[in-house]
């Protein structure tokens, strides 16, 4: 596997060795040990999370306030661009955002540190996304950053408003919301 920095030095793209030939292909999504020795990071995955969306849906600034979880985000089907912002109040580079396409054509995967929102939205007809977190999800703890706040201003690679749920569409400005001391 291969672990490159992002603008934001906590945030890694991971890409996996991919062996492919005539029948199709064969990777290593995950390998705890090579995970450790690789990012220095101790890190347990304690729940797995798949969705599916059509095209257009956006999904988040999602964060907890409390139980905040890492995130391994991966695409199976589909494309999606993935955003992580920094809601760490202490760090030098809070409320910056860094965004990656994952694919299932491209195999990347991003890690999203603790102390991060997430978000993404879907670029293909319809996109299947597996995530694994270091955390169990909380609803009590949950908490929605708009994805259009100005402050942030996300350069989303879209020119269509995009499907929202309805938490998604109340969504609190940055300088509004809980973030991380």
């Amino acid at each position: 596997m291969k672990f490159t920095q992002t603008d934001i030095a906590d945030v890694l793209v991971v890409e996996p060795q991919v062996f492919g030939d005539n029948r199709g292909f064969f990777f290593e999504s995950f390998n705890q040990q090579k995970w450790q020795q690789d990012t220095g990071l101790e890190r347990s995955f304690v729940q797995d999370n798949h969705s599916r969306s059509t095209r257009g849906v956006l999904r988040g600034i999602h964060y907890q306030i409390k139980q905040p979880q890492g995130k391994l985000v991966r695409v199976v089907a589909g494309e999606i661009f993935d955003v992580a912002v920094d809601l760490r109040k202490k760090s030098p580079t809070f409320g910056k955002w860094v965004g990656q396409h994952l694919s299932a054509e491209n195999f990347k995967q991003l890690w999203i540190p603790e102390g991060f929102g997430h978000a993404f939205v879907v670029l293909s007809e319809n996109a299947e996304v597996l995530y694994r977190t270091t955390d169990f999800w909380a609803l009590e703890h949950e908490r929605c950053i708009g994805w259009d706040d100005p402050e942030l201003n996300i350069s989303w690679p879209i020119n269509f408003s995009p499907t929202l749920s309805e938490k998604d569409g109340k969504g609190l400005l940055l300088k509004d919301a809980d973030v991380y001391e």
